[in-house]
């Protein structure tokens, strides 16, 4: 028989990774996420895979989020050299993510060699390296939405749209089971619907088993109007009282739909400030892949920026500087005021936004605002949840700028509209929560049971169940 098997994001909300078995020995990989926040989580990307990566058939992407894509060079460097199908926009952004993602892992290995060397213990090695990526996106296949593919005998999967980012997918799978079919969705990380740019997600109905991410299973967002009043107000506030505003971004996503937000701003003579940072070299590529794939932008949001004689998001705000190089990043430490500054890491695990920490945020006229989930275990968490001081690049650095959460941004959807979504589906599939905190899943599972008459499953990891 067909068989499922839960390797990663399972009661957590990084690490996304399923094994697919088919009754005649296919075996196909659904996403291969890095795990990200507390160092025991982060422990386990060293860890070996569950699996032979040597014995695997296909490897399937949903996004190209890292905590999706992010073990695929570990996989290529554990001998994997079969194909990983994505969509086409997808395959872009992974070659962004991946690459800087080896950068980021070789430089932390330098660095921690550094302090080893000193204390006479024996070197670390990267958890992978840029020629590991390397060898992995030399294995993408592009496909577009609603197309079906055979990626392993007797599997065949289609994408459609969820709506979460540029490319991001639901996963639709079918796998042959002798004579009968059984059927596979994986919902991915689906979109919020109020998210600018990107289309809402995609209606699916037929289904044995489904896959639900969970990862605002226990709420739903603010209104997206009240949201982009709220930030508003709080660049009017900055502006008033002499600071400049930090938002700590994802690259790939989150971004864009900022620079949408403040270039609104700005044509509604609403943005008080003086300039704008891009301060990611990622986020700046990330840019020019959204501008080339722009017919896949919400029809009314396409619209709007045609209606200004722009394609680009970016130019749609004036006063964006981008500032790729480290000597431009460094020169914005010298504005005391009136700045606003984009940078990652989004979760603030590291990249520039910590440098612009380590000069703002002791600083009460500064605003901090966070537009997305910060997962438990990172510094973005430890300041949303009051820390008093963090530590910063070896300092400890007292916190008194002011700090705002901005939920109606996540760029995934809320409790209502996981419900709406798998609600769509005939005859109750079995159901698997996934991709979340347990309490969220839980408050889901609970929301599940209320509002639809429908008993989720939460499985425990490692945990196998026949299709």
């Amino acid at each position: 028989m067909a068989l499922l098997s839960f390797l990663g994001a399972i009661q957590q909300v990084t690490g996304s990774c399923y094994l697919i078995e088919s009754r005649d020995g296919a075996r196909v990989l659904l996403d291969c996420g890095l795990r990200q926040g507390r160092r025991e989580e982060e422990q386990g990307n060293y860890e070996p895979f569950a699996f032979d990566p040597l014995s695997l058939d296909a490897v399937v992407i949903s996004h190209a989020h890292l905590d999706h894509t992010g073990l695929l060079p570990k996989l290529a460097a554990g001998g994997y050299r079969g194909p990983i199908f994505a969509t086409d926009a997808t395959c872009e952004l992974m070659e962004l993510m991946l690459l800087d993602a080896a950068h980021i892992q070789e430089n932390d290995a330098e660095w921690e060699n550094k302090w080893r060397a000193r204390q006479g213990k024996a070197p670390i090695k990267p958890l992978y390296t840029t020629r590991d990526a390397e060898q992995a996106l030399k294995l993408r296949r592009p496909l577009v939405y609603g197309q079906p593919h055979e990626v392993a005998k007797g599997v065949q999967i289609t994408f459609h749209d969820a709506g979460h980012i540029l490319g991001s997918a639901i996963v639709e799978i079918e796998v042959q089971d002798h004579h009968l079919k059984r059927h596979l969705v994986f919902s991915g990380d689906l979109g919020n619907d109020c998210s600018p740019l990107m289309r809402d997600p995609s209606f699916l109905s037929k289904a044995d088993v489904v896959l639900l991410e969970s990862t605002y299973g226990d709420r739903d967002h603010r209104c997206s109007s009240d949201t982009i009043e709220e930030l508003a107000d709080i660049l009017q506030k900055a502006h008033r009282e002499g600071g400049n505003v930090l938002i700590p971004s994802f690259a790939v996503g989150r971004t864009q739909d900022l620079i949408y937000y403040l270039g609104r701003f700005y044509q509604e003579g609403r943005l008080p400030q003086q300039a704008v940072f891009l301060d990611s070299p990622m986020a700046i590529r990330a840019n020019a892949i959204y501008s080339r794939f722009h017919e896949q932008f919400a029809p009314e949001d396409r619209a709007i920026l045609a209606a200004k004689g722009v394609k680009r998001v970016e130019d749609w705000l004036p006063i964006l500087r981008c500032t790729p190089t480290p000597e431009d990043s460094m020169a914005i430490n010298r504005i005391k005021s009136g700045a606003i500054i984009i940078a990652g890491s989004g979760m603030c695990t590291g990249g520039r936004i910590v440098h612009h920490f380590k000069h703002n945020l002791w600083r009460s006229e500064c605003h901090l605002v966070f537009p997305g989930f910060q997962a438990a275990g990172t510094l973005g968490r430890s300041i949303v949840d009051g820390a008093t001081s963090v530590k910063v690049l070896h300092q400890r650095i007292a916190v008194k700028a002011q700090i705002h959460t901005l939920g109606g941004f996540s760029a995934h959807a809320g409790q209502s509209q996981l419900l709406d979504w798998v609600g769509h589906f005939d005859h109750h599939p079995e159901l698997y929560l996934v991709h979340g905190e347990l309490e969220k899943m839980q408050a889901l599972q609970q929301a599940l049971r209320e509002k639809l008459n429908w008993i989720a499953n939460i499985p425990e990891p490692g945990e196998q169940i026949a299709l």
